[in-house]
C-alpha cells in the first residue's frame, strides 16, 4: 500500500511531491515528542521547530499555495495531531494580515509568524456566534487614540500562547477586523476538549486594537481566509484517515482469530476496501478544490465545502472502521487509533460544520 501514490496525481506538480516527501521525512525525525499532556509547551516548541524547518512560510504568507498547505497538513496530521495544528493556525491566524494588512503590518506580523517567532490566532466565535457571523456580539468604537474593543471570544485556538489575535468586531461601519496583542486582552479562562490543544475564552475589555483593512470589511476578510483554508482541513483529514488505515492493515495481518489471520476474513477485506476507497474519494475532491484555485485562479466555495465535508465525514467513518478492526487496543489510551478517535471528530465542526457546508452545496446547485 502506497500512500504516497496521489502525488502522481494530475492535480499536483512535481515541486509538490517532492515537497510532500521530505515533510514526511522531517515529520518522522522530528515529531516523536508532538504527544503528551503539556500542549502549551508541545505547540510552542513546535511552532519553532516548524518555522526553522522552513514549513511555516507555506501557510503564512501572502502567496498561498492551497496545494502545498493541504499535502502538508496530511503529512502533519499522519505523524501527530497537534503538529498539523500549529501548521495551520499560523496561517489561519494571520491569513488576514497577509490578505488585507498594510506593508507595515506584514513586515511585524506575518514575517515573524513565518519564522515561528511569534504565534497567531484567530478570533471569530463568539458564545452566541459561530456558524452565523452576522450575531457578532463584541464592540469596536474608534476613539482619538484609536481602536477599543469590547467583548467575549469562545472557541479560540491558540488561545493563551498566542502573541497577537485577528479579532473580529461590529463597528458602526459594520464587521471589522482589529489586529490585538496578547496583552491588551484575558485569555486566562481555558478550554479542555476531547483532544487537548490551546483553546480558551478571550475577554476584551477597553482593550486596544488596531484596525486590519477597511473598516466594515472584516466579514468579507474573514470568509477569503477561511476560503483559503478550508480545503485544507480536507488534507488533515486524509492525514489522520490514511494513518488509521495503516495502524488497520498492519493489526489485520498479525492478528490471528480462529486460526487464521484476521486480513483473511471477507468482512475485515470488505471494511478496508471501503476505507481504502473513501480516503480515495476524499483525495480526489481535496485536491481538485486545491487546483480549482490554485491554478484556475478560481473562487471555490462549492469545491471546498464538498471537499471538506466528504474527507472528514469519511475520515470520522474510516477511524471507526479502524477501532473496530483494533478492538480493545483501538481504545487502549495512548495508542495511535484512540489519539486520532478524538483528534478527528473536531473537523467536522471547526471552519465550518458539515451541516453548513451541505447549506453551501445546496445553494449553489439551486442557483
Amino acid at each position: 500500500m502506497d500512500r504516497f501514490a496521489h502525488y502522481e496525481w494530475p492535480f499536483l506538480e512535481a515541486r509538490h511531491a517532492k515537497l510532500a516527501r521530505e515533510a514526511d521525512a522531517w515529520a518522522s525525525d522530528n515529531l516523536a515528542h508532538a504527544h503528551g499532556a503539556d500542549t502549551d509547551a508541545i505547540c510552542k516548541r513546535l511552532v519553532q521547530d516548524l518555522g526553522c524547518a522552513g514549513y511555516l512560510s507555506y501557510a503564512a504568507t501572502e502567496a498561498a499555495d492551497v496545494r502545498s498547505i493541504a499535502l502538508l497538513r496530511e503529512v502533519f496530521a499522519y505523524h501527530a495531531g497537534l503538529a498539523d495544528f500549529a501548521f495551520v493556525m499560523q496561517g489561519l491566524g494571520s491569513g488576514p494580515i497577509a490578505l488585507a494588512g498594510s506593508d507595515e503590518q506584514k513586515a511585524r506580523y506575518l514575517a515573524p509568524t513565518a519564522r515561528g517567532e511569534k504565534i497567531a490566532a484567530f478570533a471569530l466565535s463568539e458564545p452566541d456566534a459561530g456558524s452565523d457571523v452576522q450575531a457578532l456580539k463584541t464592540q469596536a468604537r474608534k476613539e482619538a487614540t484609536g481602536w477599543r474593543l469590547d467583548g467575549c471570544k469562545t472557541w479560540i485556538s491558540n488561545g493563551g500562547i498566542a502573541d497577537f489575535y485577528v479579532v473580529f468586531a461590529k463597528a458602526d461601519e459594520g464587521i471589522s477586523a482589529f489586529i490585538v496583542d496578547a496583552p491588551e486582552l484575558d485569555a486566562g479562562e481555558r478550554i479542555d476538549i476531547v483532544a487537548p490543544h490551546p483553546m480558551a475564552v478571550l475577554k476584551l475589555k477597553n482593550s486596544r486594537g488596531e484596525l486590519l483593512g477597511n473598516p466594515g470589511q472584516g466579514f468579507k476578510l474573514a470568509m477569503r481566509n477561511l476560503d483559503v483554508f478550508r480545503t485544507t482541513v480536507a488534507g488533515a483529514a486524509l492525514g489522520f484517515a490514511r494513518r488509521a488505515l495503516q495502524e488497520a492493515v498492519a493489526r489485520a495481518r498479525e492478528r490471528r482469530l480462529f486460526g487464521h489471520a484476521l486480513a483473511e476474513f471477507q468482512m475485515t477485506q470488505a471494511k478496508l476496501a471501503d476505507m481504502a476507497t473513501a480516503i480515495d474519494a476524499a483525495a480526489l475532491l481535496a485536491y481538485r478544490a486545491a487546483w480549482v484555485r490554485d491554478v484556475k485562479k478560481q473562487r471555490v466555495t462549492r469545491e471546498a465545502a464538498m471537499a471538506k465535508m466528504f474527507a472528514t465525514e469519511s475520515a470520522q467513518q474510516v477511524v471507526d472502521a479502524a477501532v473496530q478492526i483494533l478492538g480493545g487496543l483501538g481504545v487502549r489510551h495512548g495508542h495511535p487509533v484512540e489519539r486520532l478517535y478524538r483528534e478527528v471528530r473536531a473537523l467536522r465542526i471547526y471552519e465550518g460544520a458539515t451541516e453548513v457546508q451541505k447549506l453551501i452545496i445546496a445553494r449553489d446547485v439551486l442557483k
